[in-house]
């Protein structure tokens, strides 16, 4: 399974911020630090932001920090939010897709609890699984 460019963004962000909850980053900061485009990254925090995940505040003394704290932050939720839509095979899609194969495949129900594990799995970590253990510091 391949996740969603954006997904992988609002990890990597959320994995940060984590690492100093008490520090607000400007998404600037947040991109240099994380070798991102600061475009790509703004949307990314606007849809983290939207599922209270993350709180933002503009102007000179703005940024961005955790909205939760890392342990109430499930990397399940995370990802089912940023992947929100996105079928990982055509038959999957909300319109049925086009596939010719549907009314006769046997893989649908296999894909189908392929997917229900990895969330299973995902669902079973939070962000402070995910952050280094006994530092604040930077990654």
């Amino acid at each position: 399974m391949r996740l969603l460019a954006a997904t992988d963004f609002a990890l990597r962000a959320l994995m940060r911020l984590a690492a100093e909850p008490e520090r607000r980053l400007s998404t600037e900061v947040l991109a240099r630090e994380l070798g991102l485009s600061r475009n790509h990254l703004h949307k990314v925090v606007q849809s983290l932001s939207a599922a209270g995940l993350v709180r933002t505040l503009r102007g000179a003394q703005g940024g961005v920090t955790l909205a939760l704290p890392p342990e109430r932050i499930s990397i399940g939720a995370v990802v089912r939010r940023m992947e929100e839509g996105q079928a990982i095979v055509e038959c999957f899609r909300a319109d049925g897709g086009a596939c010719s194969l549907t009314p006769r495949c046997r893989l649908k129900g296999a894909l189908a609890g392929a997917e229900a594990a990895f969330y299973r799995t995902l669902d079973g970590i939070t962000l402070a699984d995910c952050t280094p253990a006994g530092t604040l510091a930077p990654f």
